[in-house]
C-alpha cells in the first residue's frame, strides 16, 4: 500500500443510514446510569460464540458519550487500531520474531500520533478462523470502544513506513468506509485484486454494525459459505480458489511490496536532500509535536507524486503473499526474499522513529546495530 491510499480520490462506500446503540454502564460520578447493563440489546449464543442484534447504536452511542463527559471531548476524531494474530506459537521459526517487529512497528506509529490500539489473538468466532477472525474483532472493537469514532484495522504483516503521516479525517465526514481500490478493477473488471480487506477505516456506526454483520454471512460459519463461494468465483473471474473469503467479500487491494522496498534507499536520499536545505526539518523534537514537522515536509513533497513512480514514502506496506507466521509464503518469490524485503521495511521506519532519540541504524539489513547522530544530522 503507498501513501495514496488515504491520499488520492478513493472508491469509498458512503452511507446515509441512522446508526445504533450501545449500554451505558458506569456514569462520570462513579453511580450507576439509568441504564446499567452493559448489552441493551438482543444478544445470544450460537456456535459458542456471542451474537449481537444491535439496533440504534448511535443514538446508544451519543448517549454513552454524555454520560462520559471526559471521553466526549475529541471523540470525532478519535480512532482505535485493531491488529492481531493467531493464539499458538507460528510455524515459521522466525514467525514469532517477525510479528514481534510488526507489532512493534504499529505500536510506534500509534504512540506518535496519540491512537490506542487492540492486539487480538483469540477467535470471538470459533469457525471463523484465519482472515476471517477480523471480521467479529473489529464489532467487539465498536462495543468496547463506544469512544471511539473510527476503528482502524491493520493486518499484521502490514507495516507503517511514513510515519509521519496523520490520516485526513476531514475528508472522510461523508463516508462510513475508507478502503484502498483502482476504480477499473472494481467497475470495470470486476477483479478479485481490486481492493483489500487487510488494511480499512471503519466508523463506529450502526450501518458498520449492519455492514459487518452481512459481510460475516459469507463466512465459514455460515449456512451459505460453500454458496457464497460459488458465486464469488463466479463474479470475480480471476479469483484463484472457490472458497468464500474477506477478500472478495469486501473486494480487494494490495500495495505491492516487491515494487516498494528496492526503492527505500533512493527515498532515503530524496528526504535528507531536503533536510539538509532546510534547518526546521532536522531540528530534533519530541514525538508528540510531529504533526507540525509532517506539515513542513509536505511544502517539500507536493512534486513527489503519490503511487508508481513517487518518492514519498509509502504510508503502509503490505506483506501480501508473504506470510511470516506459517511461512507459507506465495510460490512466486523465496521465503528469504520475503524475510529479506520485511527487514528492509522495518528498519526503514525505524529509523524515522530513532532520529528522534539520537539514533539511526546504518544501514537497511542489520536490525541491532545502530549509531548516534548530531542534533543537526544530516547537515
Amino acid at each position: 500500500m503507498n501513501g495514496d491510499m488515504f491520499n488520492e480520490s478513493i472508491p469509498v462506500i458512503m452511507c446515509s443510514r441512522a446508526t445504533a446503540g450501545y449500554l451505558l454502564g458506569y456514569n462520570g460520578n462513579n453511580g450507576r446510569s439509568k441504564t446499567a447493563s452493559f448489552l441493551s440489546d438482543g444478544f445470544l449464543f450460537a456456535g459458542g460464540a456471542l451474537v449481537a442484534f444491535l439496533v440504534n447504536w448511535d443514538e446508544k452511542r451519543r448517549e454513552w458519550l454524555k454520560q462520559h463527559p471526559s471521553l466526549a471531548a475529541g471523540s470525532e476524531n478519535r480512532i482505535l487500531m485493531v491488529t492481531g494474530s493467531q493464539a499458538t506459537p507460528c510455524k515459521n521459526p522466525i514467525g514469532d520474531y517477525l510479528l514481534l517487529k510488526f507489532f512493534k512497528n504499529k505500536v510506534d506509529y500509534t504512540r506518535r500520533h496519540g491512537i490506542d490500539i487492540f492486539y487480538n489473538n483469540v477467535l470471538f468466532q470459533p469457525k471463523m478462523f484465519s482472515f476471517w477472525a477480523k471480521t467479529p474483532t473489529v464489532k467487539a472493537a465498536m462495543l468496547a470502544h463506544p469512544e471511539a469514532e473510527w476503528i482502524w484495522w491493520v493486518d499484521s504483516d502490514a507495516a507503517f513506513t511514513d510515519m509521519d503521516f496523520e490520516l485526513p479525517l476531514d475528508r472522510y465526514k461523508a463516508h462510513n468506509l475508507v478502503i484502498h481500490g483502482w476504480p477499473n478493477l472494481i467497475y470495470e473488471k470486476q477483479s478479485w485484486t481490486s481492493i483489500n480487506a487487510g488494511v480499512f477505516l471503519i466508523r463506529n456506526c450502526q450501518w458498520a454494525m449492519d455492514f459487518m454483520d452481512v459481510w460475516a454471512k459469507m463466512g465459514p460459519q455460515a449456512p451459505d459459505y460453500d454458496k457464497w463461494g460459488e458465486i464469488l468465483k463466479t463474479t470475480f473471474k480471476d479469483k484463484i480458489f472457490p472458497e468464500s473469503d474477506d477478500q472478495s467479500g469486501g473486494y480487494y487491494f494490495e500495495g505491492y511490496w516487491m515494487e516498494i522496498v528496492g526503492k527505500f534507499d533512493n527515498i532515503t536520499e530524496k528526504y535528507m536532500q531536503i533536510e539538509k536545505k532546510e534547518p526546521r526539518l532536522r531540528r530534533r523534537h519530541g514525538e508528540k509535536v510531529g504533526g507540525s514537522y509532517a506539515r513542513v515536509w509536505e511544502e517539500y513533497l507536493k512534486d513527489a507524486g503519490y503511487g508508481r513512480g513517487s518518492w514519498r514514502r509509502p504510508f503502509i506496506t503490505h506483506f501480501t503473499g508473504c506470510q511470516p507466521c506459517s511461512g507459507d509464503h506465495n510460490q512466486m518469490y523465496s521465503g528469504q526474499t520475503c524475510f529479506d524485503a520485511m527487514q528492509r521495511a522495518l528498519l526503514f521506519a525505524d529509523n524515522q522513529v530513532l532520529r528522534n532519540y539520537g539514533f539511526v541504524h546504518p544501514d537497511l539489513v542489520d536490525p541491532s546495530a545502530v549509531y548516534p547522530v548530531p542534533f543537526d544530522y544530516p547537515a
